[in-house]
């Protein structure tokens, strides 16, 4: 059995950027949180994806969690989320003692969907914020969601995790909300081993965001705390990995959309296969490949078969409102997202696989 072929793993630059920077790091002896490279980090980012302000954290969840809290999030308020996500998308809402409300996906995008959105408008007229998912990489259809907002006179935050490099209509997602967020975690299109970025227009907000993530230190010369604060500051070490790999991003979309099409064209004359959706008006970075099955192969088949094979994949995300600890939550759809999860598997998208292991992977599904 050869080597594992991952889902997603981390991927450095061949260029040695990554170590250019960390390497300042220690050369400066700036090794603990704060320091050039997370200033930097900020700039280039925030540069790179169209937007004011950013703020480096120590990972996604962070910044959902100060988004919420940034957008006046507190106890008993309600956000609407989608359903079919991961559960980082959720979990800061329970941290504000706030009540998520999951709406369904559509078929066309696989994220929210503005129908159910609609309904659940009318349902909880009160809601608080509204946070979006971009799923796999794919954009949400942000202008109808969006006129919904704006109507309702909701805060809007952009779960961007997954969706680095993908944009809508020509413009970044995770800029179209009041707050937007991206996710650095090691399986995610560029990685700093662990980490995640809060962005905004409302540079007020993200001040505001930095000084609750390093404890809500006041100004003083003592430890002076009049607000509760987290600790949730990027590394200097950390924030120099992502300098270095922001300057591969396009390339590693590249390779993304390289792997999807091949997947597309080797496997789409099966029967009961077809593939995420892909829009005119999104260009994915298609983070992880993912198809559906209707045939008479099912998801699980594949798994176990690949596993054999020491290849990794996965089914598609379990909707939250059948999760255990959600299940009391309300859901407002048709339950197209259980359907996506019944019949869906993300396929190996690793940017470092080979031809000879993409051919491998086709191959052994080929042969169910």
């Amino acid at each position: 059995m050869g080597d594992r072929i991952f889902l997603s793993s981390p991927h450095m630059s061949d260029e040695g950027y990554e170590m250019k920077y960390v390497q300042e790091a220690f050369d400066t002896n700036w090794i603990a949180p704060l320091g050039e490279n997370v200033n930097k980090f900020e700039e280039e980012l925030a540069e790179k994806v169209g937007i004011g302000h950013a703020a480096a954290l120590s990972s996604g969840t962070a910044a959902i969690h100060l988004a919420l809290k940034a957008a006046g999030v507190g106890e008993g308020d309600i956000v609407f989320c989608p359903s079919l996500t991961f559960s980082a998308t959720v979990n800061p809402v329970i941290y504000q003692n706030a009540t998520p409300v999951f709406i369904d996906s559509d078929e066309e995008t696989w994220n929210m969907s503005s129908q159910a959105l609609e309904e659940a408008f009318e349902k909880y007229p009160e809601v608080k914020a509204v946070i979006v998912v971009h799923l796999y990489g794919l954009s949400a259809d942000m202008d109808p969601i969006m006129d919904l907002c704006r109507k309702y006179k909701v805060s809007v935050i952009e779960d961007a995790a997954e969706s680095l490099g993908t944009y809508y209509k020509g413009k970044h997602t995770g800029t179209f909300g009041d707050y937007g967020i991206y996710s650095f975690n090691g399986n995610k299109i560029i990685t700093t081993s662990g980490g995640g970025m809060l962005v905004s227009n409302n540079e007020e907000r993200i001040q505001k965001a930095r000084f609750w993530a390093t404890q809500s230190r006041d100004q003083a010369r003592h430890y002076e705390h009049s607000e509760l604060g987290f600790n949730y500051r990027m590394s200097n070490v950390t924030a120099g990995i992502g300098r270095g790999q922001l300057k591969v991003l396009d390339q590693r979309v590249a390779k993304k959309r390289e792997i999807f099409e091949f997947y597309k064209k080797e496997l789409s004359n099966l029967e009961g296969v077809s593939f995420m959706p892909n829009n005119n008006w999104n260009e994915p970075n298609f983070w992880l490949t993912s198809m559906i099955l209707d045939g008479p192969v099912k998801p699980i088949e594949v798994m176990e078969v690949l596993e054999r094979e020491n290849i990794e994949a996965r089914p598609v995300w379990k909707p939250m409102h059948i999760q255990p600890y959600f299940f009391k939550c309300d859901f407002i759809g048709k339950g197209v997202c259980e359907k996506l999860f019944e019949q869906g598997i993300c396929l190996p998208s690793d940017t470092k696989m080979t031809k000879y292991d993409l051919n491998k992977i086709v191959e052994i599904i080929k042969g169910l």
